[in-house]
């Protein structure tokens, strides 16, 4: 079905990527901007929005099967994903409210188009994928662009600004931000191909990633960590990209009119990094964004804590001070304090002035009750030391095999041992990886653990000294921490942020707390949503003793969007800065709409 234009974008023609580039409303674009294109129709059993799952299929237990396991279809792959991804952001269980008192997944046909796009001084891209609905109407054209959140691949913000703008009949235009799923097998030299299916190093030409590795390493690379660009510098440059992909697409599908950013309205939204993402671009000063909204973004400006800070810092103390709340200790939680002890950096004689003292250090730090319960699921998952040694090989932009506190990725046996991935492994990454390991049969190896209680606690001190400490790697990971720091939005843009106060992973306190004073002490136009009884993972209030305490944030995002959708459209007020005042709905009982107290 490809025509002209969307043809261009994916042949090796100067010439004809010039005539391409040259399409209304791609400002800055530079004319190989766009590589391997394609595109793909998704009607009837299938559609845009859920691949033909339906509400029913993304609620099953177990994900859509592969006819062969090791060797999935495109159109298996894909599904899969967006089981994946919707999975790993909504909550989707009976009860919780999706589709009754909020959201959407009712079929929505169309066409769905994706390319690489390469942000100049790169050295990997990033995917773009636009969502066309059949409802798009090209006399009033919109189009929603997203990002990722955390570090998920092409499908990650489904449920954030697909479910929300495909029933409105906008093209939808994501990005992986130079994350996402794109795994390398460094044994078999294999990596992922456009189309989401595995090719060989040098037989296929559209691999998505392909790291520089030293010759005979052995495990898996992953392009947040590995990619050595520091993908989050560049966030708001990727979200633009994939706005001017959507123009490109909007052009080959209605040649007889001219689209571009001033006869297109085109709002942002993401949430966590996802929400960074859309902050960074919102700095944007070219005035290509009519609104932005962000829901808990991981976004820091100078003189708030950044996320590598405030993460390895949560990594170490974390397991030490939460039984001081009551919190279930974890098993090693006695020798963690005694380890802290030693290094000096608690206090204490016996195990309660430990676990005090590591709790007082975190509250002094920021740390909110709040937010430090809410962190329990991070540390029961050991999600802390995930982000940790992701984000610091990303900002050391250290490549295979060069972590400074030597960890590493890989297939592992029952003994937690490196081995070879198997292929059926391999061919499921693409669809069933969150972009940060461990997950989908990959693992971290920690070099440095020993048969200690603790054996973490070498590892972790080492991740903590690239922040705090001394020596050419810190210096290293603190250069690449101040690139991503971030900016005002452009003067008059429009933004709504919010944030559910009891966010363990990413605090508003550090994130969207110092953003938004800021941004309003500087007179920029940012709306603050303030939720109480909310926390980071829409996903955990699958778990019963979740959904008792806390409401999801998706809600929120789809009001807020909705509130933004209206004064552009019409002129309606933007909404006020708020403080919801939430109730949580208890043990075994339906999310109602008291509970969510929605701001009219």
């Amino acid at each position: 079905m490809s025509r002209l234009p969307l043809l261009c974008l994916s042949v090796a023609s100067a010439a004809l990527l010039v005539a391409c580039a040259s399409g209304g409303g791609t400002r800055d674009a530079s004319p190989d901007m766009f590589s391997h294109a394609r595109s793909s129709e998704h009607r009837g059993s299938d559609d845009l929005l859920t691949a033909g799952l339906g509400l029913e299929g993304l609620r099953a237990m177990t994900p859509p099967a592969f006819v062969d396991p090791e060797a999935p279809t495109a159109a298996e792959l894909r599904r899969r994903a967006l089981w994946s991804n919707w999975r790993g952001i909504a909550d989707l269980a009976p009860g919780g409210g999706y589709g009754e008192l909020y959201g959407s997944v009712a079929p929505v046909p169309g066409r769905e188009f994706h390319a690489y796009a390469t942000v100049p001084g790169a050295s990997q891209p990033h995917r773009v994928m636009v969502q066309l609905p059949d409802a798009f109407d090209p006399a009033k054209p919109c189009i929603v662009v997203t990002a990722s959140s955390g570090s998920r691949g092409i499908y990650g913000s489904i449920a954030v600004a697909g479910a929300w703008g495909l029933p409105k009949g906008c093209a939808v235009a994501y990005t992986d931000k130079g994350a996402g799923t794109d795994y390398f097998d460094l044994d078999a030299q294999q990596g992922i191909r456009s189309d989401g299916v595995t090719g060989a190093l040098g037989e296929a030409a559209d691999l998505a990633f392909a790291p520089d590795a030293p010759v005979g390493a052995s495990g898996v690379a992953f392009k947040h960590a590995h990619s050595q660009d520091n993908p989050e510098a560049d966030w708001g440059r990727h979200v633009k990209q994939a706005a001017q992909f959507a123009l490109h697409v909007l052009g080959e599908a209605y040649p007889q009119r001219r689209f571009d950013f001033a006869n297109t309205r085109v709002i942002a939204v993401g949430i966590s990094n996802g929400g960074g993402a859309v902050l960074r671009a919102a700095e944007d000063g070219d005035d290509w964004l009519d609104a932005v909204v962000a829901a808990e973004p991981n976004v820091s400006v100078r003189g708030a804590r950044p996320l590598y800070d405030f993460t390895t810092q949560a990594a170490l103390l974390m397991p030490c001070a939460l039984p001081h709340l009551g919190v279930p200790a974890m098993p090693y939680a006695a020798a963690r304090c005694a380890a802290l002890k030693d290094a000096g950096l608690i206090a204490g004689d016996d195990a309660a002035a430990q676990r005090r003292s590591a709790y007082e250090v975190l509250r002094a730090n920021g740390w909110s009750d709040e937010a430090l319960r809410a962190g329990a699921i991070s540390v029961a998952f050991d999600l802390w030391r995930a982000v940790a040694t992701t984000y610091a090989s990303a900002y050391g932009r250290y490549g295979v095999d060069e972590h400074p506190c030597g960890y590493r990725w890989s297939a592992q046996d029952k003994a937690l041992a490196a081995r070879a991935a198997t292929t059926a492994e391999r061919s499921a990454w693409w669809a069933d990886a969150s972009g940060i390991p461990p997950g989908a049969g990959v693992g971290l190896l920690d070099t440095k653990a020993d048969a200690s209680p603790d054996a973490a606690f070498a590892g972790l001190a080492c991740l903590r000294a690239l922040w705090d400490g001394q020596g050419a790697d810190a210096d290293r990971v603190r250069k690449g921490i101040e690139e991503i720091r971030a900016g005002l939005p452009r003067d008059g843009l429009p933004v709504v942020v919010l944030h559910g106060i009891d966010d363990g992973l990413v605090p508003m306190a550090f994130t969207s707390a110092p953003y938004v004073a800021a941004a309003q002490a500087a007179g920029r136009d940012v709306r603050y949503w303030q939720v109480r009884h909310a926390q980071h993972f829409d996903a955990f209030l699958g778990l019963p003793v979740y959904a008792a305490q806390y409401l999801p944030m998706l809600p929120y995002l789809y009001a807020a969007l909705d509130r933004v959708w209206a004064h552009l459209d019409g002129g309606v007020p933007l909404p006020a800065d708020e403080l919801i005042p939430t109730t949580p709905r208890g043990t075994g009982k339906p999310l109602a709409p008291a509970n969510l107290a929605l701001p009219r």
